[in-house]
């Protein structure tokens, strides 16, 4: 379900854009799931999956706003139907061949007055690759400009190579400093969805409104591809998504 346009775009650009794909009831579901969850997070604490905002000592904040649920798919399975649908994994198919996983997911709260997702980066550094077949995709289930933290992206910047990391004292990750004057803004409608090279830059600001801007990210891989960190059968989040059509079906 990629032109060849598109096709052409994303290894030129980095990025495609699919605004509101996720619609309708499908993306009201999975809202309410996501609100629930939020709603649980106030009664929990820190541990591997739920994290929360850190003062600019690294210490979480008092008001015990949360960041994020990393292994979102495993904290709150219903969530893993939203990595499988099937409007999402026929456009990454086109990249990555017929059977596909997802790995590394998480869910992004960004709530308002100072909540956060990630700052400059580039996935695949975490991931200890330089693999190109990698997808990482963000959905974005409510509406998000430059005031509630939209995506940022430079684009053709998955072709430059490995930026240097450096480690963030007040945040959970290491960041990349990148010239802002080459960033793209994507102020996007809710449901809409975003596929990106693991090797692109990319970040968001702060979310300083009175808005939340809930998002869920993971990354789309072929489904036989060895990664020493996210092995099929031992990570605990990653997932089959689609297998591959057996003969009978070829």
């Amino acid at each position: 379900m990629l032109t060849a346009e598109e096709i052409a775009r994303y290894h030129e650009q980095g990025f495609l854009v699919f605004e509101r794909l996720i619609h309708g009831k499908m993306l009201a579901h999975y809202l309410g799931v996501l609100r629930e969850a939020v709603e649980r997070s106030r009664t929990l604490k820190p541990d591997r999956h739920w994290t929360f905002e850190l003062d600019a000592d690294g210490q979480v904040r008092p008001e015990h706003m949360l960041h994020k649920i990393q292994g979102v798919c495993v904290a709150v399975p219903e969530i893993l139907n939203l990595a499988r649908e099937a409007v999402i994994v026929d456009r990454v198919q086109p990249l990555l061949g017929p059977e596909i996983d997802v790995f590394g997911t998480k869910f992004f709260p960004m709530l308002p007055g100072g909540g956060t997702s990630t700052k400059w980066h580039q996935d695949n550094f975490y991931f200890d690759t330089w693999a190109e077949d990698i997808v990482t995709c963000g959905i974005y289930l409510e509406d998000t400009d430059r005031e509630n933290g939209c995506l940022k992206v430079i684009p053709g910047s998955h072709r430059e190579g490995q930026h240097e990391h450096v480690r963030d004292v007040g945040s959970y990750g290491s960041w990349v400093e990148v010239d802002e004057s080459r960033a793209v803004h994507l102020e996007i409608p809710g449901g809409t969805v975003i596929l990106f090279s693991a090797n692109l830059l990319h970040g968001a600001n702060p979310n300083r409104s009175a808005r939340s801007r809930y998002s869920t990210a993971w990354h789309y891989v072929p489904g036989l591809m060895e990664l020493a960190q996210f092995r099929r059968g031992e990570y605990e989040d990653r997932h089959l998504v689609r297998a591959a059509p057996s003969v009978a079906e070829a």
